[in-house]
């Protein structure tokens, strides 16, 4: 489909530009296939609730960067890589203790012990494994505590979880850690893997990608909704204290509401590619209710918000299908593991970046730069006016007027 814009020397013929890219297919990839009609998710081969219950963070690495599932050798090696490789250095240690000193956020903290990697060229393993220590450690910086160094043995999901709570986890949180990175670890060619994807097709290197990964990551349009969502139930919740009680389900309707008319997002609530409910948040539901248990008062609040949202969006909207998505039982989840909201975007990237290293290799196999084209819908032939005569005139006037008064 063409559309004309009028040339220097003529009509130019020029594509419709495909304002956010939608629909484009812009690479082929083995590693995820998200099916938004059907709510589906393919995780290499596997549906997601197949995969994500039952597989070790390690083992979801395994199959994203080599194709298949490990056998138990493979397994081993791979952990013992992981755990050899966890120690960050020096370098990045002294920056992200004096970025805690400074009252940096987790994901811009993130982003600069990654950056400091660059120094030592480290392959996939050490970004992978470094991300964890290095994000739980500048938390324990950021509350109070000191630096420690990695545990020598355990899972990735143990490693961190440990130095962010001086405890060895219980199974069931190692588990449900587990469950949520797998989750999230590849899906499709979202905002922050088309980024990386970019950076690896100019020849650029893994950190780099990495790097510009996590920027795209930080942005609230892709990773930023658990925290809101989770904000937004607890918010109203702490009403009903302050209300003698009251009823959460009608807070919540009239909250839905006041958000609609308002023209704002209910944070957790739709999706820019599911049409119906994101397959996601019933893997994390699930988790979570197998974590926190039904007669926990969160998780019970949690699933009558969730029905009044719902019911309210399903009112107010009826021709749009916003359904629950993934961003609100990972609140849940992560609230469950005992987790700061503010570290809920970062958490999530020491998930996605496995993702993002898998599909840096298909890209650097591919060998393409990625170079779209740009519509452009500017002026054209403007006259040079010399800068004395500039004076009051704005950017758009017209350079044969003269100059507002």
């Amino acid at each position: 489909m063409k559309t004309t814009a009028h040339g220097r020397h003529g009509p130019a013929h020029v594509p419709i530009a495909q304002v956010g890219l939608d629909g484009v297919i812009a690479g082929v990839t083995r590693l995820s296939e998200v099916e938004g009609e059907a709510g589906r998710l393919t995780i290499a081969g596997f549906p997601a609730e197949v995969l994500a219950p039952r597989a070790s963070f390690e083992e979801t690495l395994h199959l994203l960067w080599e194709d298949r599932l490990p056998t138990s050798a493979e397994l081993d090696r791979l952990n013992r890589d992981l755990r050899e490789k966890r120690e960050p250095g020096e370098l990045v240690r002294t920056l992200l203790v004096e970025a805690a000193a400074r009252g940096a956020e987790p994901m811009d903290a993130l982003r600069l012990g990654v950056a400091a990697l660059a120094i030592d060229s480290p392959g996939r393993e050490a970004i992978v494994a470094s991300m964890p220590v290095m994000l739980a450690n500048f938390w324990r910086c950021r509350t109070g505590r000191s630096w420690l160094d990695a545990p020598h043995g355990g899972t990735h999901a143990e490693c961190f979880l440990e130095l962010l709570f001086d405890r060895v986890p219980e199974p069931a949180e190692r588990r449900a850690l587990d469950t949520y990175w797998n989750t999230v670890a590849d899906h499709g060619m979202n905002a922050s893997t088309f980024t990386a994807r970019v950076i690896a097709s100019t020849g650029s290197d893994q950190v780099a990608a990495v790097e510009g990964a996590l920027g795209a990551l930080k942005g609230p349009l892709h990773g930023g909704a658990p925290g809101p969502a989770l904000a937004t139930l607890q918010a109203l919740r702490a009403q009903g204290l302050e209300t003698d009680g009251g009823d959460l389900d009608a807070r919540t309707r009239a909250h839905v509401r006041e958000v609609v008319v308002s023209g704002e997002r209910m944070m957790g609530f739709g999706h820019r590619v599911y049409r119906v409910r994101d397959p996601r948040a019933d893997i994390l539901g699930a988790e979570a209710t197998r974590l926190l248990g039904e007669s926990d008062p969160l998780w019970r609040d949690a699933r009558v918000f969730e029905t009044a949202v719902l019911e309210v969006l399903a009112e107010l909207k009826p021709d749009r299908a916003i359904h629950t998505n993934v961003e609100f039982y990972t609140a849940l989840l992560l609230h469950g593991l005992g987790l700061d909201a503010r570290l809920f975007s970062s958490v999530f990237a020491l998930a996605r970046v496995g993702g993002w290293l898998g599909h840096f290799d298909e890209q650097t196999k591919n060998g393409r730069l990625l170079r779209p084209r740009a519509a452009y819908r500017g002026a054209r032939d403007r006259a040079w006016v010399p800068i004395a005569e500039r004076v009051g005139m704005s950017g758009s006037a017209d350079p044969a007027s003269p100059p507002a008064p």
